[in-house]
This record gives structure tokens, C-alpha cells and sequence, in this order.
């Protein structure tokens, strides 16, 4: 069978290397270009060798949460601070630090979830807003048009309200993401219910079945799975409005710590923690891909 073939089939080995494939190039590419600029100014700080951004990482994983300092140059100022196990061990600093959690990598992965996993609770509940939307006349015509205009601000624009509102805290952070990511969710959620057939709840109807159940036992097992694939496909607005929020105001987070070193080109620090930030998005998504394909099995047969 041809290669390019509209029915095609590849064994899983083959399958897995063909995925690969670009990967390897984009490295490849990366690390030829990296090595020439270097071989050219070993100061380089555009292109960091795999080697920096390993050292960078390596110090970012074992060095509490401290603001780096640097000179007049942009070069950093070295610091007492340890910045592997064995230096901790060395200096007796590594009781307290594993105690007090204060490691920098570890502190804005926390930092980010939190405020990730407060926002999504809210952004579930609009689901359910989407749901009562789609099947009562009485809240589609009350929310619709309201939900739609609101979709259509930007939420970027809203957050020096946000933040003369509610101040610098969490809740500006957390309400930029609700804001930008749940009235998408909601409409979807109402254009699914919408598709449902109205045969379907006449039928329930005529099984006796009450609103309620008609809701949650009928139309909600039908459209939960796509919404929740919506949901998965929109969680990069989420970690882009989250990084917005915050570059201008936080202490902690992973866009905080990006936004921190971008002030002096600290490139090495800079790509580990955006392929950090988008290993952490994927596989996310990829369990709840797993989770929606085992918990809805119908849906894929």
C-alpha cells in the first residue's frame, strides 16, 4: 500500500517514529545553530547550549526561591546560596529546604497549579450554566445574549480592572482566567445541548422522567465528553491568560519567574521553563484524553 495513502496503516514502532521525526529535526537544527553561535562568542545568551540550560534548570530545581542579582554587565553575581543536594548537605541547609518546600522550580509549579486548579473549579461550574441555558427557555433567554457579549471582550483588556478591583492578590489572577476561558465553554456547552434530538427528551418525557433527570441522566452524559474535550483544547488560553496575570503582578509562578529573567536575556533559564510549562500542559492533556476515552468507551466504538 502507498505511503501516502488515504487508508494507510503503520505498526505501532512505525507510528511512534514517524511522531518522532520532526522532534529530532527541530533539535537538530536548535543545537547546530546553538553550537555555531558559540563557536563564534562563547558569551552568546540568544542561543543557550543544552549544556546551560541543564546547569540553568539544575539550579532552578535546587536554589530557593531567591531574586538574582547581577552586575553592571548582565552577568549574574554569584550567590552563597546552595545550589545542588550535595552543596545543601555540605552547608547544612538541606533539612530546611526540603522542609520548607522552598526550592524555585518547586514553588512556582505550585504557585501556577494553584491558581490553574482554583480557576478550572470555576470554569467546570460554567458547564453547567451552558447546560440549564441550552434546555430551560427561562435561562436561555435571561444569559444568551449576555454570555455572548461577554465572550466577545477581550479579557486581556479587563485586567487593569481586574487589578484595581480586586487588588494584586490571587483573585485578579484567577478572575482573568475565569473570565477569558469560561463564557467559550459556556456557549459551547449550549450550542451541544442544542444538538441534542428532541426525540430524546420527548422519549424521556414520556418514560416519566422529571426535569432533572432528563438533565443530568439524558443530555449531560451525551455532551459531557466533547465539552470536556473543549475544555482540554482551550487549556492553552488558560496557561496564556495565567502567564499574563502573572508577568505584572506576582512573587511566585512560572510566568512570573520567565518575565523575572527576561529583564537580562537569561535564556538558559527561559527555555527550560517553557518546555517545562508545556510538558506539564501536555500531559495533562494527554490523561484527560486517556481518562475521556476509558470513562465515555461509546463514544469511540
Amino acid at each position: 500500500m502507498k505511503l501516502f495513502g488515504l487508508r494507510t496503516k503503520f505498526s505501532r514502532p512505525a507510528a511512534l517514529a514517524l511522531s518522532t521525526i520532526l522532534f529530532g529535526l527541530t533539535l537538530w537544527i536548535y543545537g547546530d545553530y546553538s553550537s555555531d553561535r558559540h563557536a563564534e562568542n562563547p558569551r552568546d545568551k540568544l542561543m543557550p547550549t543544552a549544556g546551560q540550560m541543564l546547569t540553568s534548570m539544575g539550579k532552578a530545581i535546587f536554589r530557593p526561591n531567591v531574586i538574582k542579582e547581577y552586575d553592571d554587565d548582565g552577568e549574574l553575581i554569584p550567590s552563597n546560596e546552595p545550589e545542588t543536594l550535595r552543596e545543601a548537605y555540605e552547608q547544612g541547609k538541606l533539612w530546611n529546604m526540603l522542609k520548607n518546600g522552598e526550592w524555585q522550580l518547586w514553588e512556582d509549579t505550585m504557585a501556577t497549579g494553584y491558581r490553574v486548579f482554583i480557576a478550572m473549579i470555576f470554569i467546570l461550574f460554567g458547564i453547567f450554566v451552558g447546560l440549564y441555558m441550552g434546555l430551560f427557555p427561562v435561562f436561555d433567554h435571561l444569559l444568551y445574549r449576555f454570555v455572548l457579549f461577554f465572550d466577545k471582550i477581550p479579557a486581556l483588556a479587563l485586567l487593569p480592572i481586574l487589578f484595581i478591583v480586586f487588588g494584586l492578590g490571587e483573585t485578579a489572577k484567577i478572575a482573568l482566567i475565569v473570565i477569558g476561558v469560561a463564557p467559550t465553554i459556556i456557549l459551547d456547552t449550549y450550542l451541544r445541548v442544542k444538538e441534542i434530538p428532541n426525540e430524546h427528551l420527548t422519549k424521556g418525557m414520556t418514560l416519566r422522567a422529571n426535569s432533572q433527570e432528563i438533565v443530568y441522566k439524558i443530555v449531560l452524559p451525551q455532551i459531557m465528553p466533547k465539552v470536556l474535550d473543549t475544555i482540554r483544547l482551550n487549556f492553552k488560553a488558560v496557561i496564556l491568560f495565567l502567564i499574563a496575570g502573572e508577568a505584572l503582578a506576582a512573587e511566585a509562578g512560572l510566568g512570573y519567574r520567565i518575565f523575572v529573567v527576561r529583564r537580562y536575556m537569561d535564556m538558559a533559564t527561559i527555555i527550560p521553563y517553557v518546555l517545562w510549562i508545556s510538558l506539564l500542559a501536555f500531559l495533562i492533556d494527554y490523561f484527560l484524553r486517556k481518562w475521556i476515552q476509558k470513562k465515555y468507551v461509546w463514544l469511540h466504538q
